[in-house]
């Protein structure tokens, strides 16, 4: 018993190790940090609250920024889970070819968040890219894509919500799960497609859309490589999303101290959306044996 016990822990040493090396360590380091002024080079200095100060009332481009990443987050997360729901919906049908077309609507969920696709949305939207020549056959003048702070922005979050084959599987997954009998029995009473979606599947796929939204939102809180690249957060900071800052304040003028501060502001946002979330999903997520009615 006890080689058995010795033997479990063996095989956890290495996770554990690693969640306390690469996790837990920098996770509460980026905490001290965030109370001094630090510049890779130097010693840190304590200074408190200073940096928390600076950042609510003297830093302007901080406001700015958040205010981009929370409309950033507002706009991508619900229209990628429309479209993967609606996309997993069509494909929930058994259709020739489905598993060709099923894989095909989840490689951009891969390939989406490299660089190399990056690169490709900045050419595909530029003043003579794809885009606009597909707009000038039809008849429409080329748009300015990233001049335009409203367009930058649409651009970056259209490529987020191109995005969506992760959260389409899942739904996909959920969606062939329900049971069959219920459409059945829905249909004898008279009941259409539509009022089947609202009243059969919306409510069984709660937990899921529920789950997908949570995952979903962290992921558009850390968005990065997509406005870095495209944009550099221009124009007029209109696409500066936090991360960018981040990395800006902490890799190129060196102000670790300030850039774990803003990290440490992004992160409670982020929990103290998610904690919202579960806290109203008492009321608008059901699961299976729940007696609510």
């Amino acid at each position: 018993m006890k080689n058995q016990r010795l033997l479990g822990l063996a095989y956890l040493a290495p996770y554990v190790l690693g969640l306390l090396v690469f996790t837990a360590i920098p996770f509460l380091s980026s905490l001290y940090l965030s109370f001094t002024s630090y510049d890779l080079m130097n010693s840190p200095k304590w200074t408190a609250l200073a940096n928390y100060e600076r950042l609510f009332t003297r830093d302007r481009t901080f406001i700015k920024s958040l205010n981009v990443t929370l409309l950033y987050v507002f706009i991508t997360v619900p229209l990628k889970l429309a479209f993967a729901l609606f996309i997993a919906a069509i494909l929930n049908y058994r259709l020739k070819a489905i598993n060709l077309f099923r894989t095909a609507f989840y490689v951009p969920s891969i390939l989406g968040g490299s660089i190399a696709i990056a690169v490709l949305w900045r050419y595909l939207f530029s003043t003579e890219g794809l885009v606009n020549m597909a707009l000038a056959t039809i008849g429409f003048a080329p748009v300015d894509w990233f001049g335009d702070p409203t367009n930058a922005l649409f651009t970056i979050t259209l490529l987020r919500c191109w995005q969506f084959g992760s959260a389409m599987v899942i739904f996909l997954a959920a969606l062939q799960s329900i049971d069959k009998s219920l459409y059945e029995a829905a249909a004898i009473d008279g009941a259409g497609k539509v009022t089947s979606f609202v009243f059969i599947t919306l409510p069984l796929l709660t937990p899921v859309i529920f789950f997908n939204l949570i995952m979903q939102m962290v992921q558009a809180f850390q968005e990065f490589n997509g406005p870095y690249i495209i944009t550099q957060g221009g124009p007029l900071k209109s696409t500066y999303l936090l991360p960018l800052y981040i990395y800006e304040e902490a890799f190129k003028k060196f102000n670790m101290g300030y850039a774990s501060a803003i990290a440490w502001v992004l992160f409670l946002i982020i929990m103290a959306l998610t904690l919202l979330a579960f806290w109203s999903s008492k009321k608008w997520v059901y699961y299976a044996g729940d007696k609510r009615n």
